[in-house]
């Protein structure tokens, strides 16, 4: 049997779990693949694939050219770059693992502070022998827009009350419990629009309903730097796909941290 592990761009699946008990040959995958021929070309032959979320993505038609494929385990429960019908109907069994939504909460709140109090470039400052460059800001009192408010966005609304922010949220489906939680449901363009920064900030949103689309990294690259300047306090973006090369990040100021699996924006008036 030949397992293959994808995605693995930090070399350290191997360390965390016992794949050595298993009679199986086991590859680890450190690069992404650059286009879905290469995804079959280097995936042949391979009975199991561990995918590490959607960092590589599985439609139809790379799937049906995987004849060998039987098992394609996800990281988490869900996983949209997973086409579960045509894997159902090629006879390839599709699981994943459990899914703690802490690490994620946690982790958003690291680069909404961090945004918000300018460390990225405070940071780079003192490292190049400077001091302070700007006037840190408080989030007490301003609003913070949720765009879905699931295990995650209820977690990350908790913890934007205990800092006194008025939360809003944009959802797909309604539900008491989410009303006494976020305070306020609203509509996608009403929660952004409300969810701006500082007065003055640019409040025009050209395309942003497709910057949470699935390829759209370019997108939001071009959003981030067309959004630069004075009258916008920064981004922090989580996991950038595909994972950028050297000297692609697009803005000096945005806080980047490429662990977990979905691009996380921001903002706070």
């Amino acid at each position: 049997m030949k397992i293959a592990i994808l995605d693995d761009y930090q070399n350290v699946a191997t360390s965390l779990a016992d794949w050595g008990s298993l009679v199986a040959e086991v590859v680890v995958f450190t690069e992404p693949f650059a286009d879905a021929d290469e995804v079959v070309r280097s995936l042949a032959g391979f009975d199991v694939l561990v995918a590490m979320r959607e960092r590589t993505r599985f439609p139809a038609e790379v799937l049906e050219r995987l004849p060998d494929l039987r098992l394609l385990v996800s990281t988490g429960p869900a996983n949209a770059a997973i086409d579960l019908t045509a894997a159902h109907r090629l006879g390839i069994t599709v699981c994943g693992t459990r899914y703690e939504s802490h690490a994620t909460i946690e982790h958003t709140w690291a680069l909404i502070l961090g945004a918000t109090r300018n460390l990225v470039v405070e940071a780079e400052s003192m490292r190049a022998g400077g001091w302070q460059v700007s006037v840190g800001e408080g989030l007490h009192g301003r609003t913070l827009g949720i765009l879905g408010l699931g295990r995650v966005g209820s977690g990350v609304a908790r913890i934007g009350q205990a800092f006194g922010m008025d939360t809003i949220a944009w959802l797909h489906a309604t539900a008491a419990s989410a009303h006494a939680l976020a305070g306020d449901r609203q509509g996608f363009a009403q929660a952004l629009a409300r969810a701006n920064p500082r007065p003055g900030a640019r409040r025009d949103r050209p395309g942003l309903d497709p910057l949470f689309q699935p390829g759209a990294s370019g997108r939001r690259r071009d959003a981030l730097a067309a959004g630069s300047g004075p009258a916008r306090r920064g981004a922090a973006l989580s996991a950038p796909s595909p994972r950028p090369r050297p000297g692609q990040h697009a803005h000096p100021g945005a806080a980047y941290r490429p662990d977990r699996y979905r691009a996380c924006a921001g903002r706070s008036r």
